[in-house]
């Protein structure tokens, strides 16, 4: 097995941990608390988790929560605090982040491991060192992350992991194996979510996929559905999209689990995918597990 295959399957272990380290007093100290005005950034897959925790974190009433990649943060604005998501502790753009931002505004760093130049760039830092990976490709520290804050903002139950138990037991069906082209869709907090499985697929397997918001979609996406293509949709669908896009001859995905249970089957197919074309997830084409700049 991969590196990424036994990092996928020990999702639901990790997310148990993350959420009993929600209610412990490091992360209720670190974490935002309900009314202040949010930024949350990261790179790559952490961007898509910070957009996917913003989106919950604003919906559920808790504050301003926007999300960036870190090197679109503007600096004009004022924020009461600053959550920066880092498998590493090492992204270029993630530390000149929080180097900047010292002792203007308070940050946090959300990591799996503190002994990287992170651990100086924050105020303070949350460790996720049991969800760390040595996969290039990342699953369970972007899920163990968002499940973190997501127990933190009170909107994490058992019944997720149970789904996401569901998520790894359930057999993939073959149609989507064979698929040509993948859409995924979301609205909310799951739009980030749609943004990481496209990602995910494009890594690990280099299959061409795309996301967008659900309403979206109408607008000029579908037109690339036709038979041999999926279109995926994370959380409820908007009334018509589907019957729309099986019309196309396209097939329509909307699962029955959590959004985030339903991402761990993206993940899964995206492994999939790459070992019927005999890729290594663990190192995928041009990419390392932190960008690390020269000269910076």
């Amino acid at each position: 097995m991969s590196y990424a295959e036994t990092e996928t399957a020990s999702q639901p272990a990790c997310w148990r941990r993350a959420a009993a380290l929600a209610g412990g007093p490091g992360a209720t100290a670190a974490l935002p608390v309900a009314g202040e005005r949010v930024a949350v950034v990261g790179c790559g897959t952490s961007f898509y988790m910070a957009q996917a925790y913003a989106g919950l974190r604003e919906g559920s009433g808790q504050g301003e929560s926007d999300a960036f990649a870190a090197s679109e943060f503007p600096f004009g604005r004022g924020y009461d605090r600053v959550v920066a998501l880092t498998r590493s502790g090492t992204t270029t753009e993630v530390l000149e982040l929080l180097n900047r931002l010292r002792g203007t505004t308070p940050t946090v760093a959300v990591t799996a491991d503190p002994r990287t130049p992170v651990r100086a760039a924050a105020d303070a830092l949350v460790v996720l060192d049991f969800a760390d990976e040595r996969s290039v490709v990342q699953t369970r520290f972007a899920t163990t992350a968002l499940t973190l804050l997501r127990a933190h903002l009170g909107l994490h139950s058992d019944a997720v992991v149970a789904d996401a138990e569901a998520a790894l037991a359930e057999p993939l069906p073959g149609e989507l194996l064979r698929s040509t082209q993948f859409s995924f869709l979301g609205r909310g907090w799951t739009v980030g979510l749609a943004h990481e499985a496209a990602l995910k697929m494009k890594e690990a397997s280099l299959s061409w996929t795309e996301s967008y918001p659900a309403m979206e979609y109408r607008h000029g996406p579908i037109s690339i559905s036709t038979t041999g293509t999926t279109t995926w949709m994370f959380g409820e669908a908007p009334e018509g999209l589907p019957e729309q896009v099986r019309a196309t001859g396209a097939q329509w995905v909307n699962g029955s689990l959590d959004p985030l249970a339903d991402l761990v089957r993206v993940q899964r197919l995206a492994l999939a995918r790459a070992a019927d074309r005999g890729l290594d997830p663990d190192l995928p084409r041009h990419l390392s597990r932190s960008v690390v700049l020269d000269g910076a």
